[in-house]
């Protein structure tokens, strides 16, 4: 599921000429990332890699936006990231407790709000519907589909997703 979202994220930055850096933890997730036009691309669970990332963004003071798919892991160290003053972590995915030092946030002004699809209005719906529309139509919304599912191991592509066991692209079930 990160990926999707991850991928989605990447291709929506770059349609509006932002700087991405992504990360991932397997080679077929950084090359995911790769593809779709990432500036920089590192892997999270090699050893030095915030040092990597804050070095590589130096020059612009840091991270503007972090959109943040397992936060319970990753939180913390992301705070370390962030720009002075506007740098902020959006929290999409997690999946349990975590602990984080405030003075992180305190120290560079910044912040972190959490977001859900299940909240949104019908409104909000609509909307979100509409740009993905229009990407899709303009070419800059691509969808990666991964395994597609027969409807009888439904069960099996639900646990799949939920265990991250090495899937790519958006899993379908046929019907």
């Amino acid at each position: 599921m990160e990926l999707v979202v991850g991928i989605a994220a990447v291709q929506l930055a770059k349609a509006f000429g932002l700087r991405v850096v992504g990360t991932a933890s397997t080679e077929q997730g950084l090359q995911a990332i790769r593809d779709q036009g990432a500036d920089l691309v590192f892997n999270h669970k090699q050893e030095g890699y915030l040092k990597e990332i804050a070095n590589a963004t130096a020059s612009s003071e840091g991270i503007d936006l972090i959109l943040e798919m397992l936060a319970n892991v990753n939180l913390n160290a992301d705070l370390q990231l962030l720009k002075s003053g506007v740098g902020r972590v959006v929290v999409i995915g997690n999946r349990g407790t975590i602990d984080i030092n405030p003075r992180l946030l305190m120290a560079k002004e910044t912040s972190i709000c959490g977001v859900t699809l299940f909240s949104s209005s019908e409104e909000e719906f609509q909307m979100i519907n509409a740009y993905l529309q229009h990407g899709l139509k303009y070419g800059y919304i691509k969808p990666k589909l991964g395994r597609i599912y027969p409807l009888e191991e439904a069960a099996q592509a639900q646990t799949d997703v939920i265990s991250n066991s090495g899937t790519y692209g958006r899993l379908t079930l046929r019907i």
